[in-house]
């Protein structure tokens, strides 16, 4: 497997040419690196006027590895190849390095530049890159794997460590500015200052130029300006993280770690362009899943769709709890605990689980529920603001007094089952600590019920507390600050949330009752449709125009698989057909996948395609619009992306043999809305579709929209 890695952006508050001086000092040998025992320069090329600069190195490692591995391995050091191209004129600075050592064995590839800030030309942007792919090495793959990304790591930390020092140095040796290169035939070099081996470029001026100012720069670590929470950041580029904007708004990130929040980041946006989570949404999933990108991925994705289908991004806007729940759910934030993080507490031992079920429904309570994650997590973005440093979770505290056999009604436990179950899956790491206090004799019964459906990250963090232990050393006090301890626990804060109380029977509700009740249609209907696409069978949507200049919108996700898709046109109305249920495996008995285009039409005599064929990816979300030339009947078409077989000269891609992998399965999924817009009120933009208030409202800062053109209509992913 090759393991990759991808820095966030590093900035250097000084400009390019200082910090160039300073990364010339770790050569010929740096003893600020230990393993880094010299280089010696192979070849070297200069242009006439000097703009452009070339240096390869060998560079001689001692990797800390054991000795028996050493031994086996036969070799002491290990040798790197290193390319430099430095572009005065440009004001950059590529490095491209590979191993010669176990070429044949072990790939290394690096690749490093150094860029002026694209917002302050006296900041230089430091970006790394590399990848590590081991095919064989005497049986200690694992081992080599686990001594390389150690290494690596160590390296990465130190390589800034190492630039900074040499810049404190050289401003220590009174060198604060460097001028720019310029032609040789527009300026004189009147000057020049030798540091270590070689010349630094300090160039004077003529003189009737004004001399510059020598200038001292600061090495403050702060935010390059003030960052939202969200993903819109004052980053070099729109589509990159900051190191300093980490820090501040994430936490501390090992390399690893901000590599991964990056590497999904970039698919995120390659394949949402522009509808994506808040970064600190995203490493939610990224640390539910040990840093698994593939398997944050899937669960993430998985989210946004939930998301999408049942409009949750809306939720504290639209969603107004019943005055059941307001009189008798006894639950409500206080405050915040001695880490930041926002308070919420359950009173759950004087909750009418039973009679809120009864009054409610399931939904509504599931409902309330979310509603009151996505106030939670709008209140850690808050408390990030006023506390200055990143708040990504909560503290629950749930007092169970009054806890009984009541509460452990099977349809209550059905219900909280359920709300821990999409909990879990679209709110992980939300949760930074759960206070359970006054847990009475019954507990252990409800927590074997529930326990095995909490993630076991979440389990670690419930501390339990029977009686009136909490009230002793290492008890409430430890996590929340006296003034703010609610009276009903001995405090002397006053606390507004409701004392529950048993709901009256009066206002049960029969199932049909709450099957026709208002909140529950809010929750249950969604504007999206669901269908499978099968291997030969391809998924049909038909749209009859009466008019032409009309304009067809659409919103769809791929969930599972990939998929073409494509618009045609046809004067005939066609005959509906359904998948037979006896078709390929994972075909539902009457399943949604529907096939309009018979077998004896022919392409260009019956129908006509009217939109060029888009390969959609799975996990991507495909939004665009079609302006009708004629009426008639438009035919929206999904079908199973097969890779094109390669030639017999040319080996197979790897692409390819992963899509082949995945199509054995024989099934994909898609999500879709459709909507007709007469030409008039389409003003050229998403904005008329409807399903387009799915932009992750509450995830993320802003929604961009990325398009592309293809014939009459616009598509975007």
């Amino acid at each position: 497997m090759v393991q990759k890695y991808q820095s966030p952006v590093r900035v250097y508050k000084y400009p390019f040419e200082m910090v160039m001086a300073a990364y010339e000092k770790r050569f010929p040998t740096c003893p600020l690196i230990p393993v880094f025992l010299g280089s010696e320069i192979l070849s070297e090329y200069k242009t006439e006027d000097g703009s452009i600069h070339m240096v390869e190195r060998c560079c001689k490692l001692n990797v800390d590895a054991p000795r028996l591995l050493k031994k086996i391995a036969g070799v002491e050091y290990v040798y790197f190849i290193q390319k430099n191209s430095l572009n005065w004129k440009e004001r950059t600075l590529l490095i491209e390095a590979h191993n010669e050592t176990f070429a044949n064995r072990i790939l290394v590839n690096e690749r490093c530049s150094y860029s002026v800030h694209p917002e302050n030309e006296e900041w230089t942007c430091f970006e790394q890159s590399a990848s590590l792919d081991i095919r064989s090495f005497f049986g200690f793959e694992s081992t080599v794997e686990k001594i390389a990304m150690k290494q690596y790591t160590m390296n990465i930390k130190k390589g800034k460590e190492v630039i900074e020092h040499y810049l404190n140095e050289l401003i220590s040796q009174g060198i604060t500015y460097i001028p720019r290169w310029t032609p040789t035939n527009a300026s004189t070099v009147k000057e020049a200052v030798t540091v270590d081996s070689g010349p630094v470029h300090i160039l004077v001026q003529d003189s009737d130029v004004e001399p510059v100012e020598t200038l001292a720069h600061s090495t403050t670590k702060e935010p390059i300006s003030s960052h939202c929470c969200g993903t819109e950041s004052s980053t070099p580029d729109a589509d990159k993280l900051d190191a300093d904007y980490i820090e501040r708004y994430l936490g501390q990130l090992t390399p690893m770690q901000e590599s991964c929040l990056i590497q999904l980041r970039q698919w995120l946006q390659e394949t949402h362009k522009g509808k994506i989570p808040k970064d600190e949404h995203i490493l939610r999933f990224l640390r539910a899943r040990d840093f698994s990108i593939d398997k944050a991925r899937e669960m993430l994705c998985q989210s946004l769709t939930w998301r999408k289908q049942h409009q949750v991004d809306y939720i504290l806007e639209t969603w107004r709890p019943p005055p059941v729940l307001e009189d008798y759910y006894a639950g409500g934030w206080h405050y915040h605990d001695k880490d930041g993080r926002p308070l919420y507490i359950l009173r759950l031992g004087q909750m009418d689980t039973k009679g809120l079920v009864k009054a409610l429904g399931e939904e509504a309570l599931l409902r309330h529920v979310l509603s009151i994650n996505e106030e939670g997590q709008k209140r850690c973005e808050e408390n990030t603001k006023v506390f200055g440093r990143p708040i990504t979770s909560w503290t629950c505290l749930v007092d169970l007094e009054g806890l009984n056999m009541r509460h452990l009604w099977r349809p209550g436990v059905k219900a909280l089952l359920r709300i821990i179950e999409v909990v879990e899956a679209n709110y992980p790491e939300t949760l930074g600590r759960l206070l359970i206090l006054r847990a009475p004799r019954v507990f252990p019964v409800l927590w074997t019920l529930v326990s095995p459906f909490i993630n076991e990250n979440t389990r670690q963090k419930f501390l339990i507390y029977s009686g009136n232990n909490y009230q002793g050393p290492g008890g409430l006090t430890d996590y929340l600050d006296k003034e703010i301890i609610p009276d009903f626990l001995g405090g002397e804060c006053l606390c507004n949330v409701s004392e529950g109380g048993l709901v009256p029977k009066s206002l049960y509700r029969t199932e049909e009752e709450l099957e026709n009740s208002d909140h529950i249609k809010l929750w249950t209907e969604t504007i999206y449709q669901s269908a499978f696409v099968f291997k030969g069978a391809p998924h049909e949507i038909l749209i009859e125009i009466l008019e032409g200049a009309s304009v067809i919108t659409w919103d769809f996700d791929v969930l599972k698989g990939d998929l073409i898709f494509s618009i045609f046109h046809s004067k005939r109305a066609p005959e509906t057909t359904r998948k037979d249920p006896s078709g390929p495996p994972g075909a539902q008995p009457g399943g949604n996948n529907v096939q309009l285009i018979d077998k004896s039409w022919a392409l260009g005599v019956d129908y006509s395609m009217v939109q060029s064929a888009l390969v959609c990816r799975e996990g991507e979300s495909i939004q665009g619009s079609h302006v009708t030339r004629w009426p008639g009947f438009y035919i929206l078409q999904w079908k199973m992306h097969m890779p094109s077989s390669s030639s017999a000269s040319s080996l197979p891609r790897v692409d390819d043999v992963l899509a082949s992998l995945q199509v054995s399965s024989h099934k994909c999924k898609v999500m879709y809305y459709t909507e007709v817009l007469a030409s008039e009120e389409f003003r050229g933009s998403m904005t008329s579709l409807e399903s387009c208030h799915s932009g992750f409202s509450q995830l993320s800062a802003q929604t961009t929209s990325s398009s592309q053109s293809q014939s009459s209509s616009l598509i975007s992913r």
